[in-house]
């Protein structure tokens, strides 16, 4: 009876695992998270000390004290699209090892249609996104840009969040709301690009890795 009754439960783990697989992508690393935010993190001192300000510093708000900073022989904008391209270029980076390190490990396909949905589900709200920030930087409302890419970003996520764990609904709600509180404190921008890329990323990436990757290391120890 107790082999018949280990039978039992151990089908009854494969047919969840494996119906959990086919409808979620489930090797989301939490590590992927606390990774993206410490580079967010790195990318904002950097801007920090390029232009020579503290944050809440609010005697001139950052994008105007940005149009007359010239730091080591580099223009703002090269500096801008240097720094945000490495802090692009790590996170995707931290990304892509962390999530097939973990998809290898629980023996999951890296690269399904499933993973082909989940991205273009994200994908579709940031290109919007990225195109709308080009086109305030255009009309000189570059007040915004930092709000936006918080509002886009948490709308990509929230899109996206059906497609893998639900966790992630949260987190794209997170940073909606610091978006648009952004946008009505104008001036301060970047100060809440640090807190939604940055702390909310690393603590979101904590709270996966203790619920999730944490559980799986230690249950297999355990049998």
């Amino acid at each position: 009876m107790t082999k018949t009754h280990e039978n039992h439960l151990k089908t009854l783990s494969d047919i969840r695992s494996l119906m959990e697989r086919s409808s979620r992508f489930i090797s989301l690393s939490g590590l992927s998270g606390v990774a993206a935010g410490l580079f967010a993190l790195a990318g904002a001192t950097m801007v920090y000390i390029y232009l020579g300000i503290t944050p809440f510093e609010n005697k001139r708000m950052y994008y105007i004290t940005a149009q007359s900073a010239n730091k080591w022989g580099i223009d703002y904008i090269t500096f801008f699209l240097i720094t945000g391209g490495g802090v692009l270029l790590g996170a995707l980076s931290s990304g892509v090892y962390f999530t097939t390190r973990k998809a290898r490990l629980k023996g999951q396909p890296i690269w399904d249609s499933l993973t082909k949905r989940l991205i273009i589900s994200l994908a579709i709200p940031l290109l919007a996104g990225g195109f709308f920030c080009i086109a305030l930087f255009m009309h000189g409302i570059a007040g915004l840009i930092a709000p936006a890419t918080l509002i886009f970003y948490g709308l990509g996520l929230v899109n996206a969040s059906k497609y893998t764990l639900h966790d992630i609904y949260y987190l794209g709600l997170c940073e909606i709301v610091l978006g648009i509180i952004a946008v009505f404190n104008i001036g301060f921008g970047l100060e809440f690009w640090v807190m939604g890329f940055g702390f909310l990323h690393i603590l979101y990436g904590t709270i996966m890795y203790l619920k999730y990757e944490r559980r799986d290391s230690i249950e297999p120890a355990a049998v």
